[in-house]
């Protein structure tokens, strides 16, 4: 008895020490975690503020409120930079960029997860090796293929585009969140009768959902905010350009910045929901996990 309990004793003063120091680093996390977020509502404060000023209120008072509140700069934003149409672009160049990602990563990243093979292991360290090109070296390449589809110019050819630069870290990440799914369960499905099809769309895809859904959100964010492609391709046309080409034809030698930073906030606004939108949904697959567990 005097053994056992002198082998428990040691793992006593363990835990008792590490539940000590994480008592103790807690304060200086949450003090963290506070300096952390108000670095980053800072410069969102200012944009904000800015949006609603005149350029004297700017330059004299930068993080001050408004002297008086400028709502036509929202207007004069839209107005100029033709924002609706800019918005209506690159909703659906993101909307529809992501559904092809998703659609094509899914299935990927599932028969990746469930091979263990060499050749599953050489076609993720394949989809690796697109980590190591720069985007700005495929610009030449990718302007001569829209060329001789005869779809430069277009969003078309931009919808197609995006997916393809997107799918290897999204394949490697969804692969990364499949293999999590414990074999047993899926060893009981195939002997129950069901197939890959009722496998991947009854198990991998809502045990996963958190992963697909911080793949969604990051290639959302990558895909609204893409400027180069999305300059060489679109162009400038009012008709084709998305937003973020749109925002610097604000931008003049005599620029407003408060009309500029107006259109800025307008750009932000689908993003930010999109992004509260689906960290809600991670958040509810996250728990709906762990209750399930």
């Amino acid at each position: 008895m005097s053994s056992n309990t002198d082998r428990v004793k040691p793992a006593q003063i363990r835990r008792t020490r590490t539940l000590r120091r994480a008592n103790q680093m807690g304060p200086l996390a949450h003090s963290l975690a506070w300096v952390y977020a108000l670095i980053l509502a800072i410069p969102v404060y200012y944009l904000v503020v800015s949006a609603f000023k005149s350029n004297v209120d700017i330059f004299d008072s930068p993080f001050g409120l408004p002297k008086q509140w400028i709502w036509t700069n929202f207007a004069s934003s839209w107005q100029r930079a033709g924002l609706g149409q800019a918005l209506l672009n690159s909703v659906l160049i993101s909307g529809v960029a992501v559904a092809l990602t998703l659609g094509l990563a899914v299935p990927a990243a599932y028969g990746l997860a469930r091979s263990e093979n060499r050749l599953a292991k050489w076609i993720t360290g394949t989809f690796a090796l697109g980590f190591l090109i720069p985007p700005f070296a495929a610009l030449i390449p990718t302007v001569l293929l829209a060329i001789q589809m005869d779809l430069f110019y277009t969003r078309e050819f931009l919808i197609l585009f995006l997916p393809a630069g997107a799918l290897p870290l999204s394949i490697i990440l969804l692969t990364q969140f499949m293999k999590t799914i414990p074999k047993e369960l899926v060893e009981s499905a195939s002997m129950d009768g069901a197939g890959n099809r009722t496998i991947l769309m009854k198990m991998f895809i809502p045990l996963a959902m958190p992963g697909i859904i911080s793949v969604t959100i990051l290639q959302v964010l990558g895909f609204w905010n893409e400027y180069l492609f999305s300059l060489t391709i679109t162009g400038t046309g009012a008709k084709v350009r998305t937003v973020q080409v749109a925002l610097p034809s604000l931008i003049s030698e005599a620029t407003n910045y408060g009309i500029l930073a107006a259109g800025t906030v307008i750009s932000l606004l689908p993003v930010y929901l999109a992004y509260s939108l689906l960290q809600k949904r991670m958040q509810e697959a996250l728990t709906a996990g762990a209750l399930k567990g």
